[in-house]
Protein backbone atom coordinates (compact mmCIF):
# COMPACT_ATOMS: atom_id res chain seq x y z
CA UNK A 1 0.00 0.00 0.00
CA UNK A 2 1.73 3.65 -1.07
CA UNK A 3 -0.06 6.27 -0.05
CA UNK A 4 1.08 10.01 -0.83
CA UNK A 5 2.93 11.26 2.20
CA UNK A 6 2.98 15.23 2.29
CA UNK A 7 5.08 17.11 4.84
CA UNK A 8 4.54 20.24 5.96
CA UNK A 9 7.62 22.70 5.02
CA UNK A 10 6.94 21.42 1.01
CA UNK A 11 10.67 21.07 0.61
CA UNK A 12 10.08 19.44 -2.62
CA UNK A 13 7.63 22.02 -3.91
CA UNK A 14 9.26 23.77 -6.98
CA UNK A 15 7.37 26.78 -7.71
CA UNK A 16 8.31 28.14 -4.68
CA UNK A 17 12.04 30.06 -5.04
CA UNK A 18 12.22 31.95 -2.11
CA UNK A 19 10.69 30.76 1.05
CA UNK A 20 10.42 31.11 4.95
CA UNK A 21 8.98 28.32 7.23
CA UNK A 22 8.59 27.83 10.64
CA UNK A 23 6.89 24.95 12.63
CA UNK A 24 5.68 24.34 16.42
CA UNK A 25 3.88 21.30 18.04
CA UNK A 26 1.22 22.56 20.65
CA UNK A 27 -0.47 20.67 23.14
CA UNK A 28 -3.35 22.95 24.53
CA UNK A 29 -7.25 22.00 25.50
CA UNK A 30 -8.04 22.83 21.79
CA UNK A 31 -5.43 21.10 19.49
CA UNK A 32 -2.46 18.61 19.90
CA UNK A 33 -0.30 18.07 17.14
CA UNK A 34 1.99 20.14 14.76
CA UNK A 35 1.20 23.70 12.99
CA UNK A 36 3.67 24.43 10.16
CA UNK A 37 3.88 27.70 8.16
CA UNK A 38 5.15 28.50 4.69
CA UNK A 39 5.59 32.09 3.10
CA UNK A 40 6.40 31.72 -0.42
CA UNK A 41 7.86 34.81 -0.54
CA UNK A 42 8.75 34.39 -4.64
CA UNK A 43 6.93 31.91 -6.66
CA UNK A 44 8.06 30.42 -10.09
CA UNK A 45 4.66 31.19 -11.28
CA UNK A 46 1.05 31.65 -9.71
CA UNK A 47 -1.12 28.70 -9.30
CA UNK A 48 -4.51 28.34 -9.39
CA UNK A 49 -7.44 26.14 -8.56
CA UNK A 50 -10.18 25.78 -10.55
CA UNK A 51 -13.90 25.00 -8.04
CA UNK A 52 -17.42 24.85 -10.73
CA UNK A 53 -16.17 27.46 -12.60
CA UNK A 54 -14.64 29.65 -10.23
CA UNK A 55 -10.67 30.43 -10.73
CA UNK A 56 -9.29 30.74 -7.75
CA UNK A 57 -5.16 31.39 -6.79
CA UNK A 58 -3.94 29.24 -4.17
CA UNK A 59 -0.25 30.56 -4.95
CA UNK A 60 1.39 33.48 -5.24
CA UNK A 61 3.94 35.89 -4.27
CA UNK A 62 3.75 36.47 -0.86
CA UNK A 63 0.95 33.31 0.02
CA UNK A 64 1.02 31.94 3.46
CA UNK A 65 -0.01 28.39 3.94
CA UNK A 66 -0.54 27.30 7.39
CA UNK A 67 -0.80 23.43 8.04
CA UNK A 68 -2.45 21.96 11.37
CA UNK A 69 -1.58 18.42 11.84
CA UNK A 70 -3.77 17.24 14.84
CA UNK A 71 -2.01 14.06 16.37
CA UNK A 72 -4.80 10.74 16.64
CA UNK A 73 -7.18 12.22 13.96
CA UNK A 74 -8.04 11.20 10.09
CA UNK A 75 -7.47 14.83 8.57
CA UNK A 76 -5.01 17.92 8.14
CA UNK A 77 -6.30 21.28 7.26
CA UNK A 78 -4.26 23.67 5.02
CA UNK A 79 -5.64 27.31 5.59
CA UNK A 80 -4.32 29.45 2.65
CA UNK A 81 -3.88 33.21 3.27
CA UNK A 82 -2.60 35.68 -0.03
CA UNK A 83 -0.55 38.37 0.65
CA UNK A 84 -2.79 40.74 2.68
CA UNK A 85 -3.56 37.78 4.94
CA UNK A 86 -6.74 37.32 3.85
CA UNK A 87 -8.13 33.46 3.63
CA UNK A 88 -8.40 31.97 -0.16
CA UNK A 89 -9.28 29.35 1.09
CA UNK A 90 -9.10 25.78 4.05
CA UNK A 91 -8.23 22.45 1.89
CA UNK A 92 -8.45 19.74 4.14
CA UNK A 93 -7.44 16.47 3.71
CA UNK A 94 -8.64 12.98 5.12
CA UNK A 95 -5.79 11.24 6.08
CA UNK A 96 -4.85 7.78 7.16
CA UNK A 97 -2.42 9.41 10.53
CA UNK A 98 -0.42 12.57 10.92
CA UNK A 99 3.19 12.01 11.82
CA UNK A 100 6.24 13.33 12.13
CA UNK A 101 9.47 11.84 10.46
CA UNK A 102 13.23 13.80 11.25
CA UNK A 103 11.27 16.48 13.11
CA UNK A 104 9.39 17.28 10.08
CA UNK A 105 5.43 17.13 10.42
CA UNK A 106 3.20 15.07 7.67
CA UNK A 107 0.36 13.29 6.73
CA UNK A 108 -0.65 10.40 4.77
CA UNK A 109 -3.03 11.45 2.11
CA UNK A 110 -5.76 9.31 1.76
CA UNK A 111 -7.45 10.74 -1.18
CA UNK A 112 -10.56 12.57 -0.01
CA UNK A 113 -10.58 16.05 0.10
CA UNK A 114 -12.70 19.10 1.50
CA UNK A 115 -12.66 22.75 0.31
CA UNK A 116 -14.25 25.21 2.47
CA UNK A 117 -14.19 29.25 0.37
CA UNK A 118 -14.54 32.07 2.61
CA UNK A 119 -17.70 32.09 0.89
CA UNK A 120 -19.01 28.80 3.10
CA UNK A 121 -19.18 27.40 -0.11
CA UNK A 122 -17.99 23.33 0.41
CA UNK A 123 -16.90 21.42 -2.54
CA UNK A 124 -15.80 17.51 -2.05
CA UNK A 125 -12.79 16.28 -3.93
CA UNK A 126 -11.85 13.17 -5.12
CA UNK A 127 -14.13 10.45 -4.44
CA UNK A 128 -13.00 8.91 -7.94
CA UNK A 129 -9.54 8.68 -6.67
CA UNK A 130 -10.79 6.65 -3.50
CA UNK A 131 -12.76 4.33 -5.76
CA UNK A 132 -10.34 3.66 -8.08
CA UNK A 133 -7.33 3.20 -5.19
CA UNK A 134 -10.00 0.47 -3.66
CA UNK A 135 -10.65 -1.20 -7.08
CA UNK A 136 -6.27 -1.33 -7.71
CA UNK A 137 -5.92 -2.46 -4.69
CA UNK A 138 -3.99 0.26 -3.35
CA UNK A 139 -6.16 0.15 -0.35
CA UNK A 140 -8.65 -2.10 1.59
CA UNK A 141 -12.78 -1.86 2.14
CA UNK A 142 -11.68 -1.05 5.82
CA UNK A 143 -9.64 2.32 4.73
CA UNK A 144 -11.72 2.79 1.98
CA UNK A 145 -14.63 2.97 5.06
CA UNK A 146 -12.74 4.85 7.47
CA UNK A 147 -11.90 7.57 4.72
CA UNK A 148 -15.70 7.84 4.05
CA UNK A 149 -16.71 7.96 7.55
CA UNK A 150 -14.03 10.87 8.24
CA UNK A 151 -15.32 12.78 5.43
CA UNK A 152 -18.91 12.66 6.59
CA UNK A 153 -18.09 13.93 10.60
CA UNK A 154 -15.56 16.67 9.04
CA UNK A 155 -18.81 17.53 6.38
CA UNK A 156 -21.46 17.52 9.65
CA UNK A 157 -18.66 19.66 11.56
CA UNK A 158 -18.50 21.82 9.00
CA UNK A 159 -22.01 22.33 8.27
CA UNK A 160 -22.99 23.15 11.56
CA UNK A 161 -19.97 25.57 11.90
CA UNK A 162 -18.44 22.80 15.05
CA UNK A 163 -15.06 22.09 12.91
CA UNK A 164 -12.62 23.96 15.96
CA UNK A 165 -9.29 23.79 13.50
CA UNK A 166 -10.57 26.23 11.09
CA UNK A 167 -11.18 28.66 14.37
CA UNK A 168 -7.82 28.26 15.40
CA UNK A 169 -6.18 29.34 12.10
CA UNK A 170 -5.35 33.07 12.69
CA UNK A 171 -4.89 32.49 16.05
CA UNK A 172 -2.16 29.23 14.79
CA UNK A 173 -0.87 31.41 12.03
CA UNK A 174 0.01 34.19 14.32
CA UNK A 175 1.98 31.84 16.48
CA UNK A 176 4.23 31.01 13.84
CA UNK A 177 4.66 34.40 11.55
CA UNK A 178 7.40 35.90 13.86
CA UNK A 179 9.07 32.32 13.76
CA UNK A 180 9.54 32.65 10.03
CA UNK A 181 13.15 31.94 8.31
Amino acid sequence: MMLKRKYGNRSEWKRVLEREYAQAFLDTEQFMGFITLLHTIKVSEPLFAFYEGKKVCIVEDGYMWLQQFPLEKKHSVTTMFDEKGNIVQWYIDVCLENGVVHGIPYMDDLYLDIILLPSGEVIQKDADELEAALAGGMINKSLYDSACNEMKVLTELINNGSFELLKLCHYHKALLVNELK
